[in-house]
């Protein structure tokens, strides 16, 4: 898969309604030792499940790599300060 599919994937949808849910529909090929630790992580955190895994890592990635967006900032910080008081 070259680096512009998911634009073009973007791209091609109608935009979406305001009366929509603002979330898209991802699939992904993992590793399975990323998959059975978030399995694990789910069994022992049963506050969490996938899709709040999967969106959680993401917005970590973006953000560490330079994403100025506020959505993805407020979701990054929003799940490091959640995490923090659950261990705490």
């Amino acid at each position: 898969m070259d680096r512009n599919h998911l634009e073009r994937c973007i791209d091609s949808q109608p935009p979406a309604s305001e009366a929509e849910d603002p979330f898209v529909s991802l699939e992904a090929e993992i590793p399975e030792v990323l998959y059975e630790g978030m399995k694990n992580f789910i069994g022992s955190n049963p506050s969490w499940d996938q899709y709040q895994v999967m969106s959680s890592a993401l917005a970590q990635f973006l953000f560490q790599n330079g994403c100025s967006e506020r959505a993805v900032t407020e979701r990054y910080l929003d799940d490091l300060f959640s995490r923090s008081r659950s261990q705490g």
